[in-house]
């Protein structure tokens, strides 16, 4: 695309940043917008989806279990049905009640009995937190050291648990014990109603007569027939009026029963350890934070160990001169390969490199003879017509010196083999060779 044509749109370069928080640091805006009034308890303004669906679900468990199921039990149990569970719905609908109309807030707050005053701004410049030092910005009231501010209800909870959305309210010291024993009456009802209607859609098939032994059914001829809402209300509905709630009542109270008993247990955990819900999640967040650090230490670690080994194999020079005592008689005694660690690693190489490593790699002693008067920066020459290049020889005394064409010098050939001859000559005689057969 020719970006200098004037349908070249520059939208992609001038567009503004998006941002997720303001300029300067915070996550939040420096000032915050007022939230609404504080909310009194769980029945004020606005209601949850939740609490209503819970007040659904129980209405519609008190309808099947003592309308429909327990005046199908025999005599003697449907009187014991209608004690026990009787006894568990209403204790469910009292704590129930109670815990969602008392009011959670901090004795301070509740002092005050301003809710209808909206709550204050809350200026982030000059307060980064809504509780400092023990005083609550936006109640403006001094608290307690396990208060906190519940943003849904926007007011300071005393020993602040959680705010419940299937209360609507907010879970403290107030009232724990009450949304305690509502959570375990619930589990209590639901269990118990889970039995009877298992009861009867099993007497169902098996022995229909144990569940017609009402006086209501003697006046009923077909044995299809059957009737709910007894005994006040009497309504004829067949088989399928019964079994089909039956089994919508059980799918839907062993989904509650899960859900119930999972924050039954969870709660006399927290119990147990003596802590609250929040101090639950602020601990497991700190772990979560911590294995995140640690973690990164961990690949910190190992990208440093990947370094350190990468200096270790690139310290490995195979261009390093070896010791002038390595001949070629302690490599036929130690029975290693001519050119050591290096000649192992490259795995072969080729009859004129093999001699050209001889030239270099020489015996110590003679390297030694060269003298310091050799000029070792003299660089190579070429040839005008772009010849082969053309290696320049030095004489020091009767030594001849030939410069390589990375400007290093070596011995003549000749001069490179007398210590070997004369190393050969100086082994016992059952290392001793000609120096014409010594291994290549």
């Amino acid at each position: 695309m020719d970006m200098s044509s004037p349908g070249f749109d520059m939208n992609y370069f001038v567009r503004r940043l998006r941002r997720t928080a303001p300029s300067g640091g915070d996550s939040r805006n420096e000032l915050v917008t007022p939230p609404p009034r504080s909310r009194v308890n769980g029945w004020s303004f606005p209601l949850n989806g939740f609490q209503l669906v819970a007040w659904l679900i129980y209405g519609y468990m008190s309808i099947m279990i003592f309308g429909i199921y327990i005046p199908l039990l025999p005599s003697p149990w449907a009187t014991a049905s209608y004690c026990v569970i009787g006894f568990a719905f209403f204790f469910h609908l009292v704590t129930h009640l109670v815990a969602t109309t008392i009011d959670p807030a901090d004795p301070s707050v509740r002092a005050k009995k301003n809710y209808a005053e909206p709550v204050p701004v809350l200026d982030r410049k000059k307060h980064p937190h809504v509780i400092q030092n023990l005083h609550c910005y936006l109640c403006d009231v001094d608290v307690g050291p396990r208060v906190k501010h519940c943003s849904n209800c926007n007011k300071c909870v005393a020993d602040f648990d959680h705010h419940c959305k299937w209360l609507n309210n907010c879970v403290g010291s107030r009232n724990y014990w009450c949304f305690f024993v509502t959570v375990a009456s619930a589990v209590l009802g639901i269990l118990l109603l889970t039995l009877v209607i298992l009861f009867v859609f099993i007497e169902h098939f098996t022995n229909p007569s144990n569940l017609r032994t009402s006086a209501h059914f003697h006046h009923v001829q077909d044995n299809d027939t059957w009737l709910v809402f007894l005994p006040l209300a009497p309504l004829e509905t067949s088989s399928f009026g019964v079994l089909v709630p039956a089994f919508i009542t059980i799918m839907l109270a062993l989904a509650s029963l899960l859900l119930l008993g999972h924050l039954l247990g969870f709660h006399m955990y927290l119990l147990a350890s003596k802590m609250s819900t929040y101090d639950y999640i602020v601990k497991q967040r700190q772990g979560q934070s911590l294995q995140k650090v640690d973690a990164g230490t961990g690949q910190s670690t190992a990208a440093d160990r990947a370094s350190k080994m990468a200096q270790m194999e690139t310290s490995i020079d195979c261009d390093a001169p070896l010791s002038g005592r390595v001949t070629a008689l302690r490599y036929q005694d130690e029975g290693l390969p001519r050119g050591g660690l290096c000649a192992e690693m490259n795995g072969f190489q080729p009859a004129e490199a093999a001699s050209e490593t001889a030239l270099h790699y020489g015996s110590k002693a003679a390297a030694q003879t060269l003298q310091e008067g050799v000029a070792l920066g003299d660089t190579t020459s070429w040839s005008a017509d772009g010849g082969d290049l053309q290696t320049p020889t030095q004489q020091h005394g009767s030594i001849p010196a030939v410069q390589t064409l990375l400007g290093t010098f070596v011995l003549e050939a000749a001069v490179a083999e007398e210590p070997l001859q004369s190393e050969a000559a100086a082994a016992p005689p059952q290392h001793q060779w000609p120096f014409e057969h010594l291994p290549q």
